[in-house]
């Protein structure tokens, strides 16, 4: 099992992943969404200059924000900067989409993208928008074609999961392993607690609400009614839905995966957060990456977040590879 680690792109994230290399992860994920954090792209390369084995690489890659060959000369520009430490996944744009106010790309439109994205890359001729496009980087400006960057689809349902059997180097999930793939990555978030910590205390909730809150986000997104089955579901609802519909989608979102905002606060529970996420003692956590293995999962992406994410970082491979 692969331990890797993913983050929201900002400047200060270029200093977590080096701690990342340092502590022995094997790649350093960045997520996709332009309403809520900074350039993957500028990130990635940042950190490129001052990384030496990591991996690199956007999960996940948002299709129809950027240009096929926009996307196509950003994989190349970062492959001549870390030679063979790129990978990239790319999904449908579930959150990176609905922090602006749409829903998620049809699975047609990704798969159309992804055979754009690794033509170019292969240095063909392509049709995009009705126009024939071609990488026509010269040798200072991109690698020599084919590049061949993996490239992860991330998915869950039968649809993603037949696209990412078709043109994937692996799959990107959440929750589960997938066995038909020789490279399946899984999610997690949360914090390994300190012997005989409580998982309602004051660090453990400051570590990992922002997982915990993220779930009535997903939830209300798919089905708003669905929130009112968790605890504190109806007012929180009936809260975020005193903010404008066509405003509402932002509510949602603000600090997605960062911190916990006043509007979540009163979502934050020891038990829950136990229940929803990667939280426990080692010895609890520990035999969950195990099921995962024997599931299928190749490659843990653990999310850490809150005020000392090199703290969590520690502990987190501390525990994996005991």
């Amino acid at each position: 099992m692969e331990i890797s680690c993913a983050f929201p792109p900002g400047p200060h994230v270029v200093d977590h992943i080096v701690e990342a290399e340092r502590l022995g992860y094997e790649r350093a994920w960045l997520f996709d969404s332009p309403a809520l954090y900074g350039d993957i792209w500028v990130i990635a390369a940042l950190a490129a200059q001052r990384t030496d084995r990591i991996g690199l690489g956007p999960a996940v890659l948002v299709p129809n924000l950027r240009h096929p060959l926009t996307q196509a000369g950003a994989i190349a520009t970062l492959e001549q900067l870390a030679p063979g430490r790129i990978a990239v996944a790319i999904g449908t744009g579930f959150t990176g989409r609905m922090a602006m106010g749409h829903k998620a790309l049809t699975w047609a439109y990704t798969r159309r993208y992804i055979e754009q994205l690794r033509a170019l890359l292969r240095g063909e001729k392509v049709e995009v928008d009705g126009a024939i496009v071609q990488m026509l980087h010269g040798p200072d400006f991109a690698p020599p074609f084919p590049i061949e960057t993996p490239i992860v689809v991330a998915a869950n349902g039968p649809k993603g999961l037949a696209v990412a059997d078709e043109l994937g180097d692996g799959i990107m999930t959440i929750g589960r392993g997938e066995p038909s793939f020789d490279w399946c990555s899984v999610l997690a978030f949360g914090t390994v607690l300190d012997e005989g910590e409580s998982p309602g205390s004051e660090r453990a909730l400051a570590a990992a609400g922002a997982a915990l809150t993220v779930v009535y986000h997903a939830m209300y997104e798919g089905d708003p009614a669905s929130v009112d089955a968790l605890p504190n579901g109806v007012a929180w609802r009936k809260r975020l839905e005193e903010v404008p519909e066509a405003e509402r989608h932002l509510a949602i979102h603000e600090d997605h995966l960062v911190r916990v905002t006043e509007r979540d606060r009163p979502l934050l529970d020891g038990d829950l957060l136990k229940a929803f996420t990667w939280t426990g003692e080692a010895a609890e956590v520990r035999p969950r990456i195990d099921a995962l293995a024997a599931g299928g999962a190749t490659e843990i992406l653990y999310a850490p977040m809150g005020p000392d994410v090199p703290r969590e970082l520690r502990t987190f491979m501390e525990m994996a590879t005991a």
